[in-house]
């Protein structure tokens, strides 16, 4: 008896234990958590008004809005790519001072377009609570630079006290010391609009008085300090105020979006719930025909999502072909699969072969034991040891009809048809900041013998601003071929045109080689034909393949082609033959720890400049992908007396974050810092590689 009650004391004592260390670990973990609002500044940075912070926005965070700094209008976004790494943009215009070559034809007020980063390099997440954070940062570190700044900063925040406090030096535009504070005195409040409201203040150290690119009229120092309030609201909206050189009044809005981490505005209602019933594991037989079956199979996976195309069946295996039309994840798909299979597979068949088809090319395969599948279904097994068990593979070969017999066969959709939207952009033009041309584009999609897939898609104009400007650089005219400066002339108002119109096959070499060939109108400037070579197995992070195509220019209305182009010779411009050659060397790499991907294409680009284009991208869970890309090649490319290599950046954002169901559709983004013939290159379909990561793409962290 004595021996039993010291056990439970013993236990007792123990479990005390137990909870006392999860309380702490829980305190822990909110400390961690635990911070200040965060505050953009006036160039859309982690910071106070004009100056920055060492601090940074969640990973995936975008933000974007507009200040008012005066002499300076300023509009900026922000997106947080990695924990370490912030990135913003701003457009700098400096008001009633107009640009020196083209303000009177229509530009208007000079602006300055800039790109700002920071680099953390003590973090709260790193571990050491007692310690600031560190970054180090530089303001406009690309083009022109006349607003350049580098600087290294240290934040600490006092948690108790609701205060943080910065200290930090630059160079260039900021010179020397700088610093700045803020409290935020109804943090614990639980009422919203006054929960984060803060008073800040900070000591500006840009070199108003003597950096030689600043406007004539902000040049005027009275004070060094800056004070004033920001709010935010919903974590969503931020205002602030503040003084300004102790001149002015300034301020700033913005909205900020976990882009990267949301799960959509609507959770997604419309989907079909994982198949559960009916169960049906009858043998094929006398009491179920493979006809029941095939139709039974059909059914459900197209309540699900799914299209089953063919199946066959011989004693023991069944083979099905299955093609994926709403989900974006590899994992969701196959659990939906697995569902459908464990509840109608026959007890008389032992092993299913699933096969994944995308843009006619079949992609990867899955194959099932029927007694996994029902130890499965009924708890036994968990989704990592069928997954173990059941990994994707190299497609399995479609079976011969002299050998098994064919149960279901459903030809592919002749033709999908969609309408949406088009905006293209342009900034910079010499008649103004901003041109744009909002379109109505109409697509076709569909197969032509089940084997060849066809894309035919036209726009409608229904607003420009692009007439009748010209599509050539006249402060940096470009020395290349013209074969991408003349783009907006493709798009200039006009009633119809037709984009797109090109027919493409693709072909399974089986152990991991794909082949595709291509032919037709690729895209509004370019038609030719193309053809694309691809080794990507199906557990490799890692693919190469080589592309080869062959395009002549379009003519800007219509659908006739030409054989020339334009270059400029001296001081004019020339009719040369043009027949556009290119052909890359393409190298994928999928780094799934960071959830980065890494592309370099080698070869020649459509001027027949020859180099590289070196691309980086980063995906996040809500399916929202983000991309750098630079090209570097032997084109001599000038613009403002420096030697220029084509970069920009670009993002993809999937459509059903804003839909209550699930979507294979993405709308998209991207632009170049110049539009340049430099490291151009046509578009020739859709490429192989594009189609099997859509297939194989799962988000893992």
């Amino acid at each position: 008896m004595k021996f039993l009650l010291l056990l439970c004391t013993v236990c007792l004592h123990a479990q005390s234990d137990l909870f006392q260390d999860l309380e702490q670990a829980r305190q822990i973990d909110l400390e961690v958590k635990d911070q200040l609002p965060l505050f953009y500044n006036y160039s859309m940075m982690g910071g106070y008004f004009t100056m920055p912070s060492a601090r940074m926005p969640k990973m995936g965070v975008i933000a974007g809005g507009a200040a008012y700094a005066r002499p300076y209008t300023i509009y900026g976004v922000n997106f947080q790519m990695f924990d370490r790494v912030e990135m913003s943009a701003n457009y700098r215009i400096y008001q009633g001072i107009l640009e020196k070559n083209f303000g009177h034809e229509g530009f208007g007020d000079d602006a300055e377009r800039i790109g700002n980063i920071k680099i953390g390099l003590l973090t709260p997440e790193d571990g050491y609570p007692t310690l600031p954070q560190i970054a180090i940062g530089a303001e406009d570190f690309i083009g022109t630079q006349r607003f350049n700044s580098e600087y290294a900063v240290m934040t600490k925040q006092f948690l108790h006290w609701n205060v943080e406090a910065t200290l930090g030096w630059g160079r260039g535009r900021i010179k020397g010391w700088f610093g700045g504070a803020a409290w935020t005195p109804f943090r614990h409040t639980k009422i919203p609009l006054i929960k984060d409201l803060t008073l800040s203040a900070e000591y500006d150290a840009i070199n108003y008085k003597k950096h030689l690119h600043e406007h004539p009229s902000g040049r005027k120092v009275s004070s060094r300090i800056n004070a004033g309030l920001s709010l935010k609201a919903w974590d969503t909206l931020q205002l602030s105020v503040s003084s300004l050189r102790g001149r002015e009044i300034a301020g700033s809005a913005s909205l900020q979006y976990p882009i990267g981490s949301t799960k959509g505005l609507f959770p997604k209602v419309d989907d079909p719930g994982t198949y559960l019933s009916p169960v049906d594991t009858e043998p094929v037989g006398k009491l179920r025909s493979d006809r029941d079956l095939a139709h039974e199979l059909a059914y459900a996976f197209s309540d699900q999502g799914l299209d089953l195309n063919r199946a066959y069946l011989d004693e023991k295996v069944l083979w099905l072909q299955i093609v994926n039309n709403r989900y974006r994840e590899e994992r969701v798909v196959r659990e939906r699969i697995q569902h459908v299979l464990a509840a109608l597979t026959p007890s008389n068949v032992e092993e299913v072969l699933v096969v994944i088809e995308a843009d006619a090319l079949p992609c990867q395969s899955y194959h099932y034991r029927r007694e996994d599948l029902d130890k499965w279904r009924w708890g036994k097994m968990s989704d990592f040891e069928l997954e173990t068990l059941s990994p994707m593979r190299e497609v399995f070969p479609e079976p011969s009809e002299y050998d098994v017999c064919r149960i279901f066969d459903r030809h592919k959709p002749i033709y999908t048809f969609t309408i949406r939207p088009q905006l293209l952009t342009f900034f910079g033009s010499a008649s103004g900041k901003f041109k744009y041309a909002l379109n109505a584009i109409a697509s076709l999609e569909g197969y032509l013998l089940d084997q060849f897939l066809y894309k035919v898609q036209g726009s409608y104009a229904l607003s420009s601003s692009l007439v009748h400007m010209s599509g050539r650089d006249r402060l940096n005219p470009s020395r290349l071929p013209i074969v991408r400066t003349d783009t907006l002339k493709y798009f200039q108002p006009q009633s119809f045109s037709l984009e797109q119109a090109f027919l493409q096959k693709g072909w399974n070499a089986g152990k991991g080689r794909f082949c595709r060939l291509a032919l037709g109108y690729f895209e509004s400037a370019y038609a030719g034909g193309a053809l694309e070579l691809l080794y990507y197995p199906t557990q490799s992070h890692f693919a190469i393949g080589f592309e080869f195509a062959t395009v002549w220019k379009r003519h800007y209305h219509g659908l006739g082609l030409r054989g020339t182009t334009w270059q400029l010779k001296g001081n004019t411009y020339e009719k040369i033959p043009f027949v556009g050659i290119q052909y890359f060397l393409d190298l994928y790499y999928d780094f799934k720890p960071l959830n980065m991907d890494f592309l370099v294409s080698i070869g020649q680009f459509l001027a027949k400049d020859k180099g590289a284009r070196f691309e980086i991208g980063r995906y996040f869970k809500s399916g929202i992908r983000f991309s750098l890309w630079c090209t570097v090649t032997n084109g001599n490319d000038h613009v403002n007396g420096h030697v220029y290599f084509d970069k920009g950046f670009a993002f993809i954002i999937p459509l059903d974050l804003f839909l209550k169901q699930s979507s294979r559709n993405y709308v998209g983004y991207a632009m170049a810092a110049w539009l340049r013939d430099v490291g151009a290159r046509a578009m020739t379909g859709k490429k192989l590689y594009w189609t099997l990561e859509e297939e194989r793409y799962s988000f893992r962290g």
